[in-house]
């Protein structure tokens, strides 16, 4: 058999062929046990069977429980009491169900499940149920029919995400509006979507959809797996929303939460019939360790039927557009990754991978591009353990993309630990462009991590408290001017050295101030900083529009040049000393002076041979800057016989200090082809 494409391609994997193939080997078999004759899309229906659900005759609830010794369904309409007319009843492999009369349940009538097992009995909110709602009084969650008269339907019936390149705008409904409450769905979509669209970004990356107890968890401590947060507003809304965002050219990726649960009991499935193994472990790798939290247990069949059936839901249902998978480095190791360096291959491959979970996370993603061929998969992964975002039938893992999570890490340990002229181009270039060849990657300045409380974004760490008094037009003052430069220049040499994606955290484009900071008891239970500031971008004297513009400015451009994500990058100049970095894409030439007080004079910088042009400048007066440069100029290159046959000729800048330049070879007219 002809080794695996992944093994061809870096023969240093070479000794952990076996367990590479062996791993790909597992996953192959875990799918034929697991569907046998079926495909993957018909395995992964569960939504379509469990849970409650209106037919002709009437209504039909399905529930698994196998540790169960009887169960109610009650509600509203049973005045929260166990009535014989609601028992389910066992039909076999730990399911339960009862059928019903369509008088006996209405649209928005409240339930739950009255759970009993040997020794005991508890609430429960059943595990597949798709509208779950909190009562503003009592804080107490149910599970609540959801039968509209005229559901929604979608007007765009067929959607084909725009990839290239991937330009995400990551968001939080609740926190996406200025008011001191929770966002909606519908105010996204109404002012928040026309926002995006206008900055140029082609998907949306969506935090906090499925339901969550604790609002200040960020939506990662899940409580009802196929039920959209109901803080938000309904799924029918939910559904305009994403609609929307396809009408106008966006497509909506999901942050998804698969590497562990809630441990609530009444609103999630922590020991939900009784038992503590029924969907996550029941030794001591139940609890994780440092999330608080349940972790799955991706070797039970049954749960990888839950979990795949979860994400052919939110596609099916939903039309969302893909996932980004939060916490997978939590999934492939026993010990989660925690205190591990990964400091060479032999630490991806010592057995203590978790060979289950890895095969989980190959078949959801040969589920979703099996569901929608289109679909974008993202996994969250720090370790970088190889082959995750390779095609899996080359022995990867099969997600598109994967996050470079170590370069936010890499700006904010160089603004907290060096002084400006310690910035070093070769470092910089190095760590924005030290990827997998065979792996697209997210690229992101900085994360919403790094904005929450205790922590600082990337502007709030370069200008601190004096934003709060000198960010208006006519102030002039050195830290702010310092903060907006290295803003501007952070964000555009990360974008510009892209080899799949983009991420920005809805804000940072424009340098939001302060941090994230839910409502806890700890701030008296404050919306004051979960929210969004749009008002300090639009106004007309403030210096954020500077930084917004400039932002629309760069993602534009990036826009323009067909399939720039993949056009090699070629490294034309770098100088420690200098603290000069330039590289070619295609026919642009990016020039970043990240020295903090020296500028350069007739710069030389080896170039193809040509005239250029410059086509965008950080340091513009319309982006904030001192307007240093002019714009209208055309730099000719100037032979030089040393590098003729490099076809190299020198192009002499000048380069102000902390600024970037974008140039662009002209095109000689007379060189055009003509058509007849």
């Amino acid at each position: 058999m002809e080794p695996l494409k992944i093994l061809q391609q870096d023969p240093w994997l070479a000794p952990y062929s076996q367990a590479i193939e062996g791993r790909h080997q597992y996953t192959l078999e875990t799918k034929k046990a697991l569907t046998g004759r079926k495909s993957l899309s018909g395995f992964a229906d569960g939504y379509l069977y469990f849970g409650l659900h209106k037919t002709d005759k009437g209504w039909i609830f399905r529930e698994w429980a196998p540790n169960a010794t009887e169960i109610y369904l009650t509600g509203t309409f049973s005045d929260w009491k166990e009535q014989a007319q609601y028992k389910l009843k066992p039909i076999g492999n730990g399911v339960w169900e009862t059928k019903l009369k369509p008088e006996a349940l209405h649209h928005l009538d409240l339930y739950k499940l009255s759970m009993h097992w040997k020794g005991g009995k508890g609430e429960r909110i059943p595990a597949w149920a798709t509208r779950v709602v909190q009562d503003e009084k009592s804080y107490i969650f149910s599970a609540q029919v959801w039968d509209p008269a005229e559901p929604y339907t979608f007007k765009k019936k067929k959607f084909i995400p725009k990839t290239s390149p991937l330009l995400i705008y990551e968001c939080h409904i609740g926190m996406a509006q200025e008011e001191e409450r929770i966002g909606t769905y519908t105010e996204f979509r109404e002012t928040i979507l026309p926002r995006i669209a206008r900055m140029g970004y082609n998907a949306i990356q969506i935090m906090a959809i499925q339901e969550h107890p604790y609002y200040g968890s960020f939506g990662y401590h899940v409580s009802s797996f196929f039920a959209p947060s109901s803080r938000f507003g309904t799924p029918d809304e939910l559904k305009q929303l994403i609609d929307t965002a396809h009408e106008l050219g966006i497509a909506v990726i999901m942050d998804i939460v698969h590497s562990h649960a809630v441990k609530n009991e009444v609103e999630g499935l922590g020991r939900f019939d009784g038992t503590h193994n029924q969907y996550f472990y029941g030794d001591h790798r139940r609890e994780h360790p440092a999330w608080d939290s349940l972790c799955f247990d991706y070797g039970k069949h049954e749960v990888i039927h839950f979990l795949l059936s979860n994400c052919k839901y939110w596609l099916e249902e939903f039309k969302f557009d893909g996932f980004r998978f939060d916490g997978v480095t939590s999934m492939l190791y026993y010990n989660h990754g925690l205190g591990q360096a990964f400091g060479s291959y032999a630490d991806y491959y010592n057995g203590g991978q978790d060979n289950n979970a890895i095969a989980y996370l190959s078949l959801a993603n040969l589920l979703i591009h099996e569901v929608n061929p289109h679909a974008i998969t993202i996994a969250e992964e720090m370790s970088g353990m190889p082959g995750l975002a390779a095609p899996f039938q080359d022995g990867g893992m099969g997600f598109d993309y994967r996050m470079a999570m170590g370069i936010p890490d890499y700006w904010i340990k160089n603004i907290k630990e060096k002084k400006d002229e310690d910035w070093k181009p070769t470092s910089i270039f190095w760590e924005l462009t030290n990827r997998r060849c065979d792996e697209k990657t997210i690229s992101y300045a900085e994360s919403h991590d790094q904005a929450l409380v205790g922590d600082k974004t990337i502007i709030f760490r370069l200008i601190d408290d004096i934003m709060y008094w000198h960010m208006s037009k006519n102030d002039n003052n050195m830290t702010v001017d310092r903060g907006m430069a290295l803003h501007k220049m952070i964000r555009l040499v990360t974008l510009s050295t892209i080899n799949g994606g983009y991420l920005n955290f809805m804000g940072n484009e424009f340098g939001h101030p302060e941090w994230i900071d839910f409502p806890r008891e700890g701030n008296g239970w404050s919306y004051k900083y979960a929210r969004r500031q749009w008002s300090l971008f639009d106004r007309k004297d403030l210096k954020y529009e500077f930084l917004g513009e400039f932002d629309r400015a760069m993602i534009g451009l990036i826009k323009s040049i067909r399939h720039f994500e993949k056009t090699p990058i070629e490294k034309l100049w770098d100088n420690d000393g200098d603290q000069i970095l330039a590289f070619r894409r295609k026919d642009l030439i990016f020039i970043f002076n990240f020295h903090p007080n020296k500028s350069f004079t007739d710069y030389g910088i080896l170039a193809p041979a040509g005239a250029y042009e410059m086509i965008l400048n950080s340091d513009a007066r319309e982006f904030g800057g001192y307007g240093l440069v002019n714009p209208d100029i055309v730099h000719f290159t100037m032979p030089d016989p040393l590098y003729k046959k490099a076809k190299k000729e020198w192009l002499r800048l000048y380069i102000p200090a902390r600024s970037a330049q974008v140039l662009r070879l002209k095109k000689d007219p007379a060189k055009k082809k003509t058509k007849d």
